[in-house]
């Protein structure tokens, strides 16, 4: 749990914006509601100096990202950073691709804690072969680094990424649209059996309060991804944030059905069409304290009919969603 600066703000970042971005996650409740990372997407990176190590842009970042870094840090937070396995990152910057080693160490001497991992402009290689030398140089710090894998589910990476990352894309990049978002649930929730504690399914960052779905179709994508268990990356501006994303970001309930410690990813068990031409879907997973299903759709009126219609099916199940309808419960 975390934010991003990608979604949002592309290119279009600096030190004065993390520093403020980590600021609200303390004055807003959101950090202690296990948002940890703060992470810096593409575009924080210029150049290499003249014994290869990665430097920063000096004109947004003229502190430096160990200062940075540090600030972050004292804030109760933890720092992360992008790269990109390939010879330059998706937005024309210096990419990681035969200089790994180095640039582990350079993100260990400045406190890094995430990496996200790109996968644009690479030699031809297969992502099996190049997402490996990362993973060893990280480690090779010593340093825990959660290493998130982005190369956007090309080459099944829920069938070998296990052994590699602590999350692994599984779409190509979400927009900030009902059916884009819903278009990477599909493509996430089949993938179940591939996640759990130490490793998921990344079906790509949130969208939530960036301003082209309506409020219902927000609680809806934040409801989906927290069944999923999903990397819950906020991905919208913090300084400009409104009470009503706030309130779903910060739901109590949805956020302990992600952070579960059973981990067992939420996926579509059903479909149906209660009335034309609207399609429902509904999700369950399970949850650790004491074994409950859960249920996801739409809305909480949605879950009721289905139940009707269903008769035996939800014999014996209550329903709880009123802090959180589009994160339905049905507790036995």
């Amino acid at each position: 749990m975390g934010f991003n600066t990608w979604n949002h703000f592309g290119c279009n970042i600096n030190e004065n914006l993390i520093r403020a971005t980590a600021d609200r996650l303390v004055a807003l409740g959101l950090r202690d509601a296990g948002y940890k990372y703060v992470n810096l997407d593409d575009c924080w990176q210029v150049s290499r100096d003249a014994e290869g190590r990665i430097v920063e842009d000096p004109t947004a970042f003229p502190s430096g990202l160990k200062s940075l870094s540090d600030y972050v840090h004292s804030k109760g937070l933890l720092f992360g950073l992008y790269s990109d396995a390939g010879l330059k990152t998706c937005g024309g910057r210096p990419g990681s691709l035969g200089y790994e080693l180095l640039d582990a160490q350079q993100y260990a001497k400045w406190g890094v804690d995430y990496l996200k991992y790109d996968n644009c402009n690479t030699d031809g290689t297969p992502p099996e072969k190049r997402y490996p030398v990362m993973r060893d140089a990280l480690n090779a710090t010593g340093r825990p680094i959660f290493f998130s894998m982005c190369e956007w589910g090309v080459d099944d990476p829920a069938k070998w990424a296990q052994e590699v990352g602590n999350s692994w894309r599984t779409t190509g990049d979400i927009t900030d649209t009902f059916a884009s978002m819903v278009s990477r649930a599909d493509l996430t929730e089949r993938l179940w059996r591939a996640a759990g504690p130490g490793g998921w399914n990344d079906p790509d960052m949130l969208e939530v309060g960036n301003g082209l779905m309506s409020h219902e179709e927000y609680k809806t994508h934040f409801s989906l991804w927290a069944l999923m268990k999903a990397p819950l990356l906020i991905g919208c501006d913090l300084l400009s944030i409104t009470n009503e994303t706030l309130e779903i970001l910060s739901n109590k309930e949805v956020i302990a059905v992600n952070q579960d410690a059973l981990g067992v990813q939420g996926r579509k068990v059903a479909k149906a069409r209660l009335q034309q031409p609207e399609e429902y879907r509904f999700y369950q997973g399970y949850l650790g304290a004491g074994g409950d299903l859960h249920v996801g759709n739409y809305t909480l009126a949605e879950a009721e009919a289905y139940c009707t219609a269903a008769g035996d099916k939800c014999a014996g199940f209550t329903f709880y969603g009123t802090h959180a309808p589009n994160a339905t419960q049905l507790v036995k």
